[in-house]
Formats: C-alpha cells, structure tokens, sequence
C-alpha cells in the first residue's frame, strides 16, 4: 500500500537591511568575486565566499571548459580549497550568487546537486550544519540552516 510523504523546507528570505554585518561582507565577497569567473561558454557568471570558523574569508567563481561538463562550480572550487588548504577549519557560512553576463539583475540560483552534495559532505566532516545565503534578483537573501532542506534525501553513507 502505497502513502503519501510531506516534505517541508524551512528557511528565511531577509532583506539586504536584515542581514549581519558579516553576512553582508560575505555576500559582497561573493559579489566581487563572481566578476571574475570564466564563463565564456554559458555567460552565466556565479561566484561563492565561505567563512571558515576562524572567521577567514575564502572566494571562488565558477570555472568553465570548453570539453563540457569539466569545468567547476564555485561551491565545489571554494570548498574544496577550504578542504585542501583549511582542513581542520569548519566552513561556517556559504554565500552564493549570479548573475548573467551584461545583466544588471542578479539571476535566481542555488546550488547544483553536485554542489549540493559538497555541502552535505562538509557537513558530516565537521558534523555540522553550514549556514547557506543565496542572493534573490529581487535583492534579497535566503537563508538556509545546512543542506537538509535544499537535498532532504541526502546521500550520508556507502553502507546505507
């Protein structure tokens, strides 16, 4: 016999004003650092910021190839620097934006399922929730409180 399951996603949309000074700090970083991806190929633009529980700041943009898919989203590239070169620093707080090349509005976006699944292994490295801003078009902010809510069925385990 088959059953329905409801799924419930809880997160918060502020507005610019409502955000922490360092939340602001870290989606302007994220911001500034989305001019610098290269995207020739697709235009579209997407840069990330972590904050490291040392309170350092880490960046990175999307990195595009012309032998598609090989190129690299800016979540995986930033945390996996964080990883590389942080490995015994939690990742606190991601921000995410982008926006089309020549557009003055930023694009609606969030992570891609591979950067989805990045998050959630970060996550289970340090056994605990990363915060997630996305910026909206209409200059608002999501906020998540970790990975759950954007990958519910999340894969944790090989042995599963």
């Amino acid at each position: 016999m088959s059953k329905k399951i409801k799924i419930e996603a809880e997160f918060e949309e502020l507005a610019w004003e409502e955000l922490t000074v360092e939340n602001q700090q870290l989606m302007m970083r994220a911001r500034k650092v989305s001019e610098k991806a290269y995207a020739p190929y697709s235009d579209f633009h997407v840069g990330a910021a972590v904050r490291l529980e040392s309170g350092e700041i880490l960046q990175s943009s999307n990195q595009e190839n012309v032998s598609f898919p090989v190129g690299v989203c800016a979540e995986r590239l930033v945390l996996g620097y964080a990883g590389a070169n942080f490995p015994d620093l939690a990742v606190k707080e991601i921000a995410i934006v982008a926006r089309r090349k020549g557009d003055e509005i930023w694009a609606g976006v969030s992570p891609c399922g591979l950067c989805r699944q990045t998050i959630n292994e970060v996550e289970m490295r340090f056994n605990q929730p990363i915060i997630i801003l996305i910026q909206n078009p209409d200059g608002s902010v999501l906020r998540f409180q970790g990975i759950q809510t954007l990958l519910p069925f999340k894969f944790d385990d090989l042995n599963a």
